[in-house]
């Protein structure tokens, strides 16, 4: 009861945005709920006076309930199909990561634009936008101002690509008769599955290729999600090494359940039970449900996110994530043409 007490004003204000958000992200997919959430709940939070009966409640939501909807995100994954279907797309997605990553420690080190959402802008442009950031917010320990900087800047970017790219397909030249070329870029150089989802289906629109194109967007967009296992599974490593020496170097005593972000283990546990269901002959519409519950728990954890954010202080600082993620957004593209070339691709 305590625990309700506590909670409840910061968790139904959090609902309240965030219902009206997950319906208009369905109306607007290539905005999406989260953006909506964050964008409403930065405003809102501009007029409440007393912030202090709700505080409790947002904290839970932003860090709690974006724990589990990453947990759940897990049962989206069936590893097999995603590793048969997307051999063709891996090399391309493992050189876009990389050079994603790449840029972005450099700018980190070159501007000095924090650590946290560096890595954030980092990995949201090489995996897939807002979920990969809500899978490495909670593990690096990033605040709510992070989060929603990191999901400013990768929106920005989703739309430009949504809205540049199949103009910029057919002036180079890809195959009009086949959407596997512009499948494997929009999959490997867009970030969100919205905007890969909207890049591939004005292009199948354009050419007339029925869903050829979409379908193998979204396939080599998925094999490319599951790289949110291992980079958030050595980025909770590098974290708990790190506070282990804090702790120690202070005299304090290391506690792994404290520090290590458990939460994903249970992430892949997640994926790896879909897997084996499905191979029992389970049908993975099973955990459609659960798919969607995780989306839901991501714009819920969003809106509490936008109301810890200050606006101002977001537009004043916005200017290297921005110029960040745009280098990420040029290098991925570049590197996800230069290989489908090498591969013979396109």
């Amino acid at each position: 009861m305590d625990w309700i007490k506590r909670n409840y004003k910061g968790l139904l204000l959090c609902l309240v945005i965030a219902i009206p958000a997950w319906y208009l992200g369905k109306a607007f997919p290539i905005i999406g709920g989260p953006v909506f959430a964050i964008l409403a709940g930065m405003v809102i939070t501009m007029f409440i006076k007393n912030k202090g009966p709700f505080e409790s409640g947002i904290k839970f939501t932003s860090k709690k309930i974006l724990q589990w909807a990453v947990v759940l995100l897990g049962f989206g994954l069936n590893l097999n199909v995603i590793m048969e279907t997307g051999k063709q797309s891996l090399p391309i997605i493992l050189c876009t990561i990389t050079v994603s990553l790449v840029i972005a420690y450099a700018l980190h080190k070159w501007l000095k634009i924090p650590e946290k959402i560096s890595t954030l802008i980092g990995v949201g442009s090489s995996i897939c936008g807002g979920s990969a950031i809500a899978a490495t917010a909670p593990v690096i320990d990033a605040d709510d101002e992070e989060v929603a900087q990191a999901i400013s800047v990768i929106f920005l970017f989703n739309i430009l690509a949504a809205v540049i790219f199949p103009t910029m397909g057919a002036a180079l030249g890809f195959s009009t008769v086949s959407g596997d070329a512009f499948g494997v870029f929009a999959g490997t150089a867009v970030n969100d599955t919205s905007s890969v989802t909207a890049a591939a289906s004005t292009w199948d629109s354009m050419w007339g290729l029925g869903s050829e194109t979409l379908d193998k967007a979204v396939t080599v967009k998925l094999t490319r999600t599951l790289a949110i296992i291992p980079i958030t599974l050595v980025l909770a490593f590098i974290r708990t090494r790190k506070e282990e020496k804090t702790d120690e170097a202070e005299g304090k005593k290391v506690s792994l359940k404290q520090i290590f972000p458990f939460f994903i283990l249970y992430f892949v546990a997640a994926s790896i039970i879909t897997t084996v269901c499905v191979e029992f002959g389970i049908p993975a519409s099973v955990f459609t449900p659960i798919k969607e519950l995780s989306k839901f728990f991501i714009v819920l954890a969003m809106a509490a996110i936008g109301l810890n954010t200050n606006i101002v202080h977001l537009v004043k600082s916005g200017g290297k994530p921005i110029l960040m993620g745009f280098c990420c957004w040029v290098g991925i593209t570049a590197t996800s043409l230069l290989m489908q070339h090498f591969l013979g691709i396109w």
